[in-house]
């Protein structure tokens, strides 16, 4: 997988967490995940099409989707996910996601992106058919979110 296409995703996430919930994410290590693998209790799927098609996976515990959307909410206290915190971690996904669409758009790659899609459950499964994962993780604070990236590039 070419570098150019991933930067711009670890770049937008950085950028929208600091602006949108005043987060200073550090970039762990980025390895190549094999499929199927597990994914932590809350998962947010955005589609891509266009010059790259695929997915974005945003992966996280429940008390880091929590510390997250509180702090979108100017550090409201959550004792749940309820479903405005639920509301808050999907717009999150779908800013950082339109920031990657522009600074991929600006080096002349189009793409378009879906609406994310919430999912929250114990022990699931993601397979992602003949793609390479990406794995990248975001260290906020003393716990991670996990993006990851499956893409296959259109010539």
């Amino acid at each position: 997988m070419n570098i150019e296409y991933i930067n711009p995703f670890i770049e937008a996430s950085q950028t929208v967490l600091k602006q949108g919930a005043n987060i200073d994410a550090k970039l762990g290590k980025v390895y190549v995940k094999d499929a199927p693998y597990n994914s932590d209790c809350v998962l947010i799927i955005v589609g891509l099409t266009g010059k790259i098609r695929g997915q974005a996976m945003f992966t996280m515990g429940k008390e880091v989707a929590m510390y997250i959307a509180s702090n979108m909410m100017g550090g409201w206290p959550l004792t749940d996910l309820d479903e405005i915190a639920k509301s808050a971690i999907s717009e999150l996904t779908n800013m950082i996601l339109g920031n990657t669409a522009t600074i991929l758009y600006n080096k002349g790659i189009g793409i378009e992106i879906t609406p994310p899609s919430f999912l929250m459950g114990e022990n699931l499964q993601v397979s992602p058919n003949k793609m390479k994962t990406i794995s990248i993780p975001l260290i906020l604070n003393e716990s991670d979110m996990i993006m990851e990236i499956d893409l296959s590039v259109v010539d």
